[in-house]
């Protein structure tokens, strides 16, 4: 009798300490938790009033899922999503052309079918030329026409002297003008070599006081007798253009004057490095 007695007790015993431990569990649990939601709070509240933290934080976070994504299909031989790259889509030069408006698209539309081009990045550099030149004080079609005569749309063109881009800018010349764009490789994205351009030949037809001999500067012709018939060439697919843009037809291989052979053996001096260096021409192109 008396053992069943001591073997109750220390049931009652054993059972108020576990009830104890496990109250005591509870209790720091509640508090941990508690700390830990006035912390994430306290992040939070932090992070909503900077915006960069709360940009990498996503950033590092979309990373690393896309990165467990990426592992995981690359495990299961599916190279597509493996390789796949979501911001592709932002970095594209291109636009749909439903978004022009009718003067954009026209012309857009005429470029595509002459030069062979797609008619979505047509329309990107058809938007930028109207936004830019608007700013730059140049007709866009003049801007389009210097890209055509200059690159055929070709955004990786380059000149044997080292003309890049879209509109053949002098990169060695202008290399200043591409800092604010992250370096001279940006020759080759088509929008920033787009707005370079824009802004040397803003250059030199302040320089020269006229579009046309601006024209003879921006080709490297200023010191010459003759510009291989490039002012034309350019004014010719400018007059096209404003055809176009004016609702009127014009045929897609309507021609443009022969360029003819330099009459003068000496060679052309490249763009000039700025226009208000009145003495600085250059080096050869």
């Amino acid at each position: 009798m008396t053992a069943l007695v001591m073997l109750r007790a220390l049931r009652a015993s054993v059972a108020v300490f576990v009830r104890d431990v496990l109250s005591g569990l509870l209790q720091v649990s509640h508090n941990t938790l508690a700390l830990l939601g006035l912390a994430v709070v306290a992040v939070l509240a932090f992070a909503s009033g900077h915006a960069d933290l709360r940009h990498e934080a996503e950033r590092v976070a979309f990373g690393w899922l896309q990165s467990r994504h990426e592992a995981r299909a690359e495990r299961e031989g599916n190279l597509l999503v493996a390789l796949s790259d979501p911001q592709g889509v932002a970095r594209a030069t291109a636009a749909d052309p439903r978004e022009l408006n009718r003067q954009q698209a026209a012309v857009a539309k005429w470029l595509s079918r002459r030069y062979r081009v797609a008619p979505e990045p047509i329309s990107r550099l058809v938007q930028e030329a109207w936004q830019v030149g608007q700013r730059a004080g140049l007709e866009p079609t003049l801007i389009l026409a210097i890209m055509a005569v200059e690159s055929s749309f070709n955004p990786f063109a380059q000149s044997a002297v080292g003309a890049q881009g879209l509109m053949q800018v002098m990169t060695r010349v202008h290399d200043d003008k591409y800092e604010a764009f992250g370096g001279t490789l940006a020759a080759f994205d088509p929008v920033t070599n787009l707005r370079v351009g824009v802004q040397v030949l803003k250059e030199c037809i302040a320089r020269a006081g006229g579009l046309e001999a601006g024209l003879r500067y921006y080709v490297g012709a200023a010191n010459l007798n003759d510009d291989g018939g490039y002012v034309g060439k350019v004014l010719a697919e400018q007059g096209y253009l404003r055809q176009v843009a004016n609702g009127r037809g014009v045929p897609i291989n309507a021609p443009m004057p022969v360029r003819p052979a330099p009459s003068s053996p000496a060679a052309p001096v490249e763009q000039t490095a700025s226009a208000t260096g009145s003495n600085q021409v250059v080096a050869l192109r």
